[in-house]
């Protein structure tokens, strides 16, 4: 039985598809169509992980239906809505970074690296299929989009995320020029 600290998080089951058992799910990284040939998938279900999956089909803006085995009832697949998906780390695509590593980063600062520091790091949110990094500047929300152009080095040791932020996009947050 795998367990959740040598597997990555994949995303999660959003919704059903249908009424045959199928289901909607996300896919929380920066390329879906690498996970187009899975076999199975492990899914997060009273706090276990399962290993499912019949078929994939990957969709747009991160999205994929999938039909998991044994599941074949609209009542079996509303029982998995809202389930975490995890995959070994072994299969982790070489230069991909699991999403789950920004788990337990809250409360690392955020330095961008022409501002400097920016705030703290709150989570990763997902919006209508894009995953931005939520950081808190003096209670102001600042959004920054989780692409690997923009998220240079992650320190532990220093609980520090660096960043370099599109170009002008914190000048919508704190309306200053760039230094």
């Amino acid at each position: 039985m795998f367990e959740k600290d040598t597997c990555f998080r994949l995303g999660h089951i959003s919704k059903l598809h249908g009424y045959k058992g199928e289901l909607s799910i996300l896919l929380e990284t920066d390329d879906p169509d690498e996970y187009s040939e899975l076999e199975s998938v492990f899914v997060e279900y009273d706090q276990k992980l399962i290993p499912f999956l019949e078929h994939i089909h990957i969709q747009n803006k991160g999205f994929a239906i999938v039909r998991f085995q044994d599941i074949d009832t609209e009542k079996k697949a509303k029982l998995l809505v809202g389930c975490n998906l995890y995959l070994p780390l072994e299969v982790l695509p070489e230069n991909a970074e699991p999403d789950s590593q920004y788990d337990g980063l809250a409360g690392y600062t955020v330095q961008d690296k022409t501002f400097g520091e920016i705030g703290k790091f709150i989570q990763l949110i997902n919006l209508s299929g894009n995953l931005l990094l939520e950081i808190d500047f003096n209670g102001t929300e600042v959004l920054i989009p989780k692409q690997k152009e923009f998220i240079l080095e992650i320190d532990r040791k220093k609980k520090v995320i660096l960043i370099d932020a599109p170009a002008g996009l914190l000048n919508i947050y704190f309306g200053e020029e760039e230094e």
